[in-house]
């Protein structure tokens, strides 16, 4: 039985940084995938789902869900280690509500917790604009993403609490303490 845990955080509140080194601390059992990477990797591996995914992400267009979906559940079905972590997803209702429903007929996989890494706005923003590592790392740009983080979070929040599997961190602390919180959690739940 694969055991799946989702991280969710607004842009700059460490989710990646967090899940890449909890699971490079637990090699034997633990694997992380952001669903970029895999979108990423799908394309590169040169399948008709990958060629597909590149049909629309090289015209700029978002990846239908069906597609982003499937290929997250397949990544975790096929995942090297039975405790899997994404970061970064679900983005919106629509894909947590396509997840829950894929997940319902995956008996192999179960979705152990929902963890959330909470920053104030400012403090993400100086995260993303220090590290500025590209075009879109700018105020304006970073206000959009954090605007479509926060317009469905409510709703994602209350169905994940409902269920008993939400659990939030403080991501206001140092880099060692957020992932020591969060290990010692995922591994309570293992």
């Amino acid at each position: 039985m694969k055991k799946l845990f989702l991280v969710i955080g607004s842009p700059g509140s460490g989710k990646t940084t967090d899940a890449e080194v909890i699971s490079k601390n637990n090699p034997k059992e633990m694997v992380h995938y952001s669903t970029g990477e895999l979108l990423r990797a799908e394309v590169a591996s040169g399948s008709e789902k990958g060629k597909l995914i590149e049909d629309f992400t090289s015209k700029g267009n978002l990846v239908p869900l069906e597609i982003v979906v499937e290929t997250i559940v397949e990544a975790i079905a096929n995942a090297p280690k039975d405790i899997v972590l994404i970061d970064g997803y679900p983005r919106s209702v629509e894909q947590m509500i396509e997840l829950d429903k894929i997940l319902r007929d995956k008996d192999m996989i179960e979705l152990a917790s929902v963890i959330e890494v909470e920053v104030s706005e400012k403090t993400a923003c100086d995260r993303v604009l220090g590290r500025a590592r590209g075009a879109d790392d700018n105020v304006e740009v970073f206000k959009n993403r954090m605007r479509v983080y926060l317009e469905p979070l409510k709703e994602i929040q209350d169905f994940y609490a409902k269920k008993g599997v939400l659990h939030k961190i403080n991501g206001e602390r140092s880099i060692q303490e957020i992932v020591a919180d969060m290990e010692s959690y995922i591994k309570s739940k293992i």
